[in-house]
C-alpha cells in the first residue's frame, strides 16, 4: 500500500510516519514544507493542479493529511486549517489515482460539552474559537467531497513531542523552572478545565486503522475519560518527584502567574485580555469513542502516567 502522508513533521505527523513505517506493507511518502520532506508543497499556497500532477505520479491508495496550525490569527487558521483541506480534496477530485483521505480533525470542532456527558459523532458542533472554526469548515469540506474519505476528530493529545505552548507542556515547563530554582511551592493557574488526553503514539495507530478500513464519516479519538487538569497536575508532580506545594489560582490569569491554558506575559507588559478556555472548548470535554472500537478495531492503549512521564522526560532534559 503506498500511503501519502502531508505534514510528516508536526507533533501528530511524526508518530503517523513512524508507525506507517512500522508497516512492511506500507510504501510512504511524506509530503510538506520542510527540507527533509520527501516532496516540498505547501497546502496554503499551492495550486489543486500541482497536487493532481504529484498525485498521478505517485498514485498512492491513501492520503493522510497531518498538516495544519494549531495557534494564529484567524486568517492564518483558515488557510493552513482550510484552504489547504479544500486543496486536498480538490487535487483527489482531479487525480486519477482514487486515493483514500485520511483527514486529521480536533475535539475543539464540538466547542463546549456538558459537563458530565461525553460527545459522540452525531453531536452539532458548536465551535467556540476560531481555530475550531476552521477544523469544522474542513470537515464539512472533506464530509461534502464524495471521496473516500474519514476524518478523525482527534481529541487532547499528549504524550512524548508535546508542543511547549499546550497545557500539559506549559505545566511541565512551569514544573521544571519550579524545581531548577528550588521553589517550593508553584502557583498555578487555569486548571479547572478537564479534558479528554490520548497519548499522540495511539491516535497514530489509530490513523493506520483508518487507513487499513473502509469506514467513512466522522470517527472520535480519545481516551473517553475527562481529565482535570489540576489532577494531570498531581500526577505529573509525582512523576517528576517535585515535593513543593502546588497552589491553584482562581480568577482570571494576571500578569505574573503562570497559567496552564495561556503563556505567561512579560512582567514589564500588560497582560492580555485571556478568554478562560483558549481551546474553545468550555471547562469540560469527553469524547465517545465507541465508533472508533466498533468501525475501527480501535481502543486506547497509553494511559496518561505514561503520557505525562514521556513528557516529563523531555522537560527535564532541559535541566
Amino acid at each position: 500500500m503506498r500511503v501519502l502522508l502531508i505534514g510528516a513533521n508536526g507533533y501528530l505527523g511524526r508518530f503517523v510516519a513512524d508507525r506507517l513505517l512500522a508497516d512492511p506493507a506500507v510504501q510512504l511518502t511524506a509530503l510538506g514544507r520542510g527540507d527533509d520532506a520527501d516532496v516540498r508543497f505547501d497546502l496554503a499556497s499551492g495550486s489543486p493542479g500541482a497536487l493532481t500532477r504529484f498525485l498521478d505520479a505517485v498514485h498512492p491508495g491513501v492520503v493522510v493529511n497531518c498538516a495544519g496550525a494549531t495557534r494564529g490569527g484567524a486568517r492564518e487558521l483558515t488557510r493552513h486549517n482550510t484552504v489547504a483541506v479544500a486543496t486536498v480534496c480538490e487535487a483527489l477530485r482531479r487525480s486519477g489515482c482514487g486515493a483514500r483521505l485520511v483527514q486529521i480533525g480536533c475535539g475543539a470542532e464540538y466547542g463546549p460539552s456538558q459537563p458530565g456527558s461525553s460527545t459522540a459523532e452525531d453531536a452539532v458542533p458548536r465551535p467556540g474559537g476560531p481555530y475550531g472554526v476552521s477544523k469544522l469548515a474542513a470537515t464539512e469540506l472533506v464530509l461534502g467531497s464524495g471521496l473516500d474519505a474519514v476524518v478523525l476528530r482527534v481529541f487532547s493529545p499528549a504524550g512524548p513531542g508535546t508542543p511547549a505552548g499546550s497545557p500539559l507542556g506549559r505545566l511541565a515547563e512551569a514544573m521544571r523552572r519550579a524545581m531548577q530554582s528550588g521553589d517550593g511551592e508553584l502557583k498555578l493557574g487555569g486548571l479547572g478545565a478537564q479534558r479528554d488526553f490520548v497519548d499522540v503514539r495511539d491516535v497514530a495507530r489509530a490513523v493506520h486503522a483508518a487507513s487499513l478500513s473502509a469506514a467513512q464519516g466522522v470517527i472520535n479519538i480519545g481516551s473517553g475519560r475527562a481529565v482535570r487538569l489540576r489532577d494531570a497536575a498531581a500526577v505529573l508532580a509525582r512523576v517528576a518527584g517535585y515535593g513543593g506545594a502546588l497552589h491553584e489560582l482562581d480568577g482570571p490569569p494576571g500578569p505574573l502567574r503562570a497559567t496552564i491554558g495561556h503563556p505567561r506575559p512579560e512582567p514589564d507588559h500588560a497582560a492580555p485580555v485571556a478568554y478562560p478556555y483558549p481551546d474553545g472548548c468550555g471547562s469540560w470535554q469527553q469524547a465517545d469513542v465507541r465508533t472508533a472500537r466498533d468501525r475501527l478495531g480501535w481502543r486506547p492503549r497509553i494511559n496518561l502516567e505514561e503520557s505525562l512521564a514521556d513528557i516529563w522526560m523531555e522537560a527535564a532534559c532541559r535541566i
